[in-house]
């Protein structure tokens, strides 16, 4: 805390010292009543088996009362006095400080606002200053709450597309396997694979085959639900994650994302087409995510095997389409 200014010290100890004569004096007199208290029982009990009542009529009953009401007659009003100058004090305090006239007093009560003041005015200047740091302290925190949500979201992204990575994929079809296995909802994944993806790449180079990953990406977003997890799972190969979704919705969807490959304008100019493989729960038995992924992926191979730009269920009753 800053010092108050060297020239008000003296000031504010002779005010502080008339202040606390004052209470030490209503304390003192206040001590009086259970001193009186206490010889008016010596008088009642111990005094009065003395055989000789005239040695203790100074005890009087009446002079007894008299010097105890006088007492908390003296120490009220000097309890009322100190309590009376405190409270005036204050208010003097604030209409003198808005008026700017505390200079004008010279009394106690005048050093007392000073000192009040300017204790006050330093109160003040530290909560300004702890609500400052507060607020850039609460600025900080949410910079580093934001940048850590960056840095999370980051080791969950792919580079070149900005889809979800091959780890992110990972966690969610466990999770999901999971929820299966809880409530039988049903959930599906779509894998596929660019067809000829090395040509373009030996053809128009890797930046060119890059860009032709990004526009893939935008294509599955576009055409994708908010509660599906798309990403690139490596190289040319993408895997979805279709929630709430049966077989047979994951092969219209996987269709449909064909058709939409296979007549968008990409920017090398060549036509691009893919093939896909969808495995689904309940209706492919299997017990692990792993297992649900393997045999997606066996009905790509399958797609690839059957001419490419083909989408391929897995299981037994396998159609092409």
């Amino acid at each position: 805390m800053r010092a108050m200014p060297s020239k008000a010290s003296p000031d504010v100890g002779l005010a502080g010292k008339r202040l606390k004569q004052r209470v030490f004096l209503a304390l003192s007199v206040s001590s009086v009543l259970p001193l009186l208290v206490l010889a008016y029982v010596v008088h009642r009990f111990v005094l009065s088996e003395i055989d000789s009542p005239s040695d203790v009529n100074l005890f009087g009953l009446h002079g007894l009362i008299f010097f105890t009401l006088l007492a908390m007659v003296a120490g009220a009003w000097l309890i009322w006095d100190l309590g009376r100058t405190i409270g005036r004090a204050a208010e003097l305090l604030s209409e003198q400080a808005n008026a700017g006239e505390l200079g004008d007093r010279s009394d106690e009560v005048g050093t007392l606002m000073k000192s009040f003041t300017g204790m006050l005015s330093t109160i003040e200047q530290q909560a300004i200053e702890i609500n400052t740091l507060a607020t850039r302290l609460d600025a900080a925190y949410k910079e580093l709450e934001v940048t850590n949500t960056k840095l999370k979201e980051t080791s969950f992204r792919d580079e070149v597309t900005g889809l979800y990575n091959r780890r992110f994929f990972s966690l969610r079809l466990e999770e999901e396997l999971s929820r299966f296995k809880r409530f039988n909802h049903p959930v599906s994944v779509v894998i596929l694979d660019i067809d000829g993806f090395k040509n373009v790449n030996d053809e128009f180079g890797h930046a060119v085959g890059d860009e032709t990953l990004r526009e893939l990406a935008q294509i599955l977003m576009k055409h994708s639900r908010g509660i599906n997890v798309v990403s690139r799972f490596g190289g040319d190969e993408f895997a979805i994650l279709l929630v709430e979704t049966s077989k047979a919705g994951a092969r219209l969807y996987a269709d449909r994302i064909r058709q939409v490959v296979a007549t968008f304008p990409f920017s090398h100019g060549k036509p691009v087409t893919a093939s896909f493989g969808v495995a689904s729960l309940p209706d492919d038995e299997v017990a692990t995510a792993e297992d649900l992924f393997r045999a997606a992926d066996e009905a790509l191979y399958a797609a690839k095997r059957a001419g490419k730009n083909q989408v391929v269920a897995a299981g037994p009753a396998a159609k092409v389409s």
